[in-house]
């Protein structure tokens, strides 16, 4: 597999990046799980000292994701308000009032967008409305065999109920493969997410990214040096860590999910109580200890993600378009490691789990005072918690 031409290595090693022109809209794509979380948190959090260098984060939020959403003409997280276009003309305004300035927009759900064959041309009209040929997409991969494991608990806090080995053999063994997540290929067969987006800018105007897993600050310096901003300006942001779930926190969530689905519970309780309830306040509470069972992948399952990698890391390789890092990394079978054992759940985690959901009750009924469960004094939310309850036995 020949990349040469195409490939630089990152800073670690070296070799400085040019930054992008002055004026530049960079546009990070994603996909998700490839540490998209963890750079919006830095570049929101350093967005004031990043004005000072001539380089603009034109959102009010870490991650405007109801904006891009709208704009893919994709549907919320399950339960969630529906995106409308006026979040996404909100974003443009925003970004537009950026002048001439160089401007960074941040979001994985852009991994969602296609050109279709029915004309239906969404990242055209995105790439044009965020500035035509000033805009520079980057994207960054990660190889599948460690976004499988990441991507499925996610799509488990989003209501799948479906195990993890099924649901390889769903995205591995059955075509058309698109059952029961259709977006898991449209943001992780990387070579065609990449062509999709190249052939609307141009292969000029697109920069692939291999993160290292191994240098967690690799990316933070890549972005730095393709904005042109000092090095250790972004830094991770403690509060924004999306850490993933273990198999014994997703077992308990899936389990949970087929209760909600199978007695008929609104999807807006499940938004509110499970998702930014108990699985919001148990994975900010809690940490993994090296007990945890990790989620493991299958010997059959990495070799077919591998092969996979191979394929789109000679596909991305031969578009054109640069590639920062070892695109090689996304074609080696990793070790699959000690057979899984019995899955526990802390009790330390449950209890922060029921916690979180009480508490996102207390919020809904007017205790939480806008504020999200885990920004919330614990003392605030039980006083508020039993007011509520010595109000209710009153009434009756």
């Amino acid at each position: 597999m020949d990349t040469d031409c195409t490939r630089e290595e990152l800073p670690a090693a070296g070799t400085a990046i040019p930054p992008l022109p002055a004026g530049t809209r960079l546009l990070h794509i994603g996909p998700h799980k490839t540490g998209t979380t963890a750079l919006q948190g830095a570049l929101f959090a350093a967005k004031e000292e990043m004005a000072r260098h001539g380089v603009d984060f034109p959102a009010h939020s870490r991650h405007p994701i109801e904006a891009v959403l709208a704009a893919c003409a994709r549907p919320a997280m399950m339960g969630d308000p529906v995106p409308t276009e006026r979040h996404w003309r909100r974003l443009l305004d925003q970004v537009r009032a950026t002048g001439e300035r160089t401007s960074v927009i941040s979001s994985e759900f852009f991994a969602d967008a296609e050109d279709d064959a029915e004309g239906d041309a969404t990242i055209t009209r995105i790439v044009e409305q965020l500035g035509g040929d000033r805009v520079h997409v980057l994207v960054t991969l990660r190889p599948l065999a460690r976004i499988m494991p990441s991507q499925w608990q996610q799509y488990v806090q989003n209501g799948l109920r479906l195990g993890y080995e099924p649901w390889l053999e769903h995205m591995l063994r059955r075509p058309p493969y698109d059952r029961p997540t259709p977006s898991f290929w449209r943001r992780h067969r990387h070579d065609r997410l990449v062509e999709r987006w190249a052939a609307v800018t141009g292969p000029d105007r697109v920069t692939v990214v291999v993160v290292d897993d191994r240098d967690r600050g690799a990316l933070m310096r890549t972005f730095e040096a393709l904005l042109g901003l000092p090095e250790g300006l972004l830094r991770p942001a403690p509060e924004t860590a999306n850490r993933s779930l273990t198999l014994a926190e997703t077992e308990m969530l899936r389990n949970l999910n087929k209760e909600f689905r199978g007695n008929g519970i609104p999807e807006e309780l499940y938004s509110r109580l499970v998702r930014h309830g108990a699985v919001a306040h148990m994975k900010n509470a809690c940490s993994p200890t090296p007990q945890d069972v990790k989620i493991r992948t299958p010997r059959w399952a990495l070799e077919a993600a591998a092969g996979i990698g191979a394929e789109a890391a000679a596909r991305i390789g031969s578009m054109g378009v640069r590639v920062l890092g070892d695109p090689e990394s996304l074609s080696r079978v990793p070790a699959s490691g000690e057979p899984a054992g019995e899955p526990r759940l802390a009790p330390e985690a449950a209890a922060q789990a029921l916690f979180g959901m009480l508490t996102a009750v207390a919020a809904a009924n007017g205790g939480g005072k806008g504020r999200t469960v885990h920004r919330t004094p614990s003392k605030e939310l039980v006083k508020v918690l039993g007011h509520r309850c010595l109000k209710r036995l009153r009434l009756r």
